[in-house]
């Protein structure tokens, strides 16, 4: 019912891209005054207004960094506290989820509630703009009381929202998509649950024992995975896992917007927990169309993270060899001098690459730490190995901007690339502002920017007809587009420009 229709031609004809239509003169000529008032908003001090709205206006292919429960907006997520017959503590801002608290809860005077409903909560303007700082960066920058370290605050948010955003995920979906259709986005690969898991405890140990012994670690795995697939109860959550997925995802694609979705698994976990949840998302990518990659999300700087990094490259690597055909969208590299020791920005990226064979780069953001980083960057570009760029997300949670993103050396040495969004609820921003801070810093011409756009549907997961299909809509929109800015380029006074 979810066999998947691909093959090794098949994926290197999408690695290829497909051709652009032929364009007449008058297409030729819109195009080239879109790229000359572009020149004119980059050129100096950036006109940043005017950017904001070039970019919000401009179709921008795809978002390819996306997480789910991360790019709804907190106030969605307060809408959903009463869906959910929930209330959230006006105290901590912890969501209640026992229904006999709520029910005690309700039965108060008003006045007496310590846990509020959504209108509630809407009602009381102070609990809401706290919430709002607990549950995204809301006011960081702007005189908010609440100053935790960015990184403790952006990881934290999802303790905060997590019962809703683990339910109502057909109404989340919709409303990404409603958001992406405004602003000219027409294709969402999002990170949109965890493949399910089991606990071994003899696993966790063998697995620390056999760390550095590569062939006894690769038995290790292929005896639990011969064990896993036997498994009745394994196999049934994992049917209902790609079950739930399609039924979320019913009624979002149509003609103007698509969406495909990655399973992950979570860093933070012991290693059977993470070894069983790697093993479901690779099958639930082989099981169906709608689920086109594998990724591992989770902060890359926790003691667990770094202790058992190589440990996941080979289960990646192990899992790999099994399923040739599944995805991999790796975050690696997501650390900042200062984050861990300096012996420990050396080599994830690396890993990513050359142990688990990851297809595409989440974030990249230590390259210039690595001690293989002109080797990292000959494989991307040989290889056609795409990192996903994050400025918003790299500036607040790692402090990394501007002059000292490694974007600088990616496009210097010819990596390819694409811009995406990472948790535009909890930072608070979009797509279009993504593409304002990379043409504002870097001053790309038009023609980088435009093929920024369609590398973003180059480098998605998807079928050769579904990139074909969704490239001729790229082209169609920028045609619209760029005759729309020729047009406002014309209207405006000479005098004002």
């Amino acid at each position: 019912m979810y066999k998947k229709l691909t093959s090794s031609v098949l994926l290197a004809l999408a690695v290829a891209g497909a051709p652009a239509l032929a364009k007449g003169p008058a297409s030729t000529a819109n195009e080239a005054a879109t790229a000359r008032h572009y020149a004119s908003l980059i050129a100096g001090e950036p006109k940043l207004s005017e950017l904001t709205l070039f970019f919000t206006q401009m179709p921008k292919g795809g978002d390819l960094h996306h997480h789910y429960s991360g790019s709804v907006y907190a106030e969605q997520y307060v809408d959903f506290l009463d869906k959910q017959g929930y209330c959230v503590n006006k105290q901590t801002y912890q969501i209640e989820t026992r229904k006999e608290v709520v029910e005690a809860e309700r039965a108060k005077p008003a006045k007496d509630r310590n846990c509020l409903s959504t209108s509630e909560v809407y009602a009381d303007d102070y609990t809401y703009r706290e919430l709002l700082q607990r549950w995204s960066n809301k006011d960081f920058n702007n005189h908010g009381a609440i100053q935790p370290p960015p990184d403790r605050l952006f990881f934290q948010t999802f303790g905060f929202f997590g019962p809703v955003s683990n339910a109502n995920f057909r109404e989340g979906l919709q409303e990404l998509k409603k958001r992406a259709i405004a602003e000219n986005v027409s294709y969402i690969e999002t990170m949109f649950k965890m493949s399910p898991f089991v606990v071994n405890k003899e696993f966790d140990t063998q697995a620390w024992q056999n760390a550095n012994d590569d062939k006894a670690f690769e038995a290790q795995m292929g005896a639990w995975l011969a064990v896993l697939e036997q498994d009745a109860g394994f196999r049934k959550s994992l049917e209902d896992f790609v079950n739930k997925i399609h039924e979320s995802a019913e009624g979002i694609d149509d003609e103007r917007f698509t969406m495909r979705y990655q399973t992950y698994v979570l860093r933070l976990l012991n290693p059977s927990q993470v070894f069983s949840s790697m093993v479901s998302g690779f099958k639930a990518a082989a099981m169906s169309d709608k689920i086109v990659g594998v990724n591992i999300v989770g902060q890359e700087s926790t003691m667990v993270s770094m202790r058992d990094y190589a440990l996941h490259m080979k289960m990646f690597r192990f899992l790999k060899s099994r399923y040739p055909e599944v995805k991999i969208a790796m975050h690696a590299g997501e650390l900042a001098l200062g984050d861990v020791p300096p012996e420990g920005l050396k080599f994830h990226i690396d890993q990513a690459l050359v142990v688990a064979g990851a297809n595409r780069i989440g974030h990249g953001i230590d390259l210039a730490h690595e001690t293989n980083a002109p080797a990292i960057m000959a494989k991307m570009r040989k290889d056609d190995i795409p990192v996903e760029i994050n400025l918003t997300s790299n500036a607040f949670i790692s402090g990394i901007e501007g002059a000292n993103h490694p974007i600088t050396l990616y496009r210097k040495y010819g990596v390819p690339y694409v811009i995406s969004t990472d948790d535009a609820g909890v930072t608070r921003h979009t797509l279009s502002n993504e593409y304002v801070l990379f043409a504002s810093r870097y001053k790309p011409d038009y023609a980088e920017m435009k093929r920024t756009s369609y590398n973003s549907i180059r480098y998605a997961f998807l079928s050769v007809a579904e990139k074909q299909r969704l490239t001729r809509q790229l082209e169609e929109r920028f045609a619209a587009f760029e005759a729309r800015i020729a047009e406002l380029a014309r209207s405006a006074p000479a005098a004002k420009r």
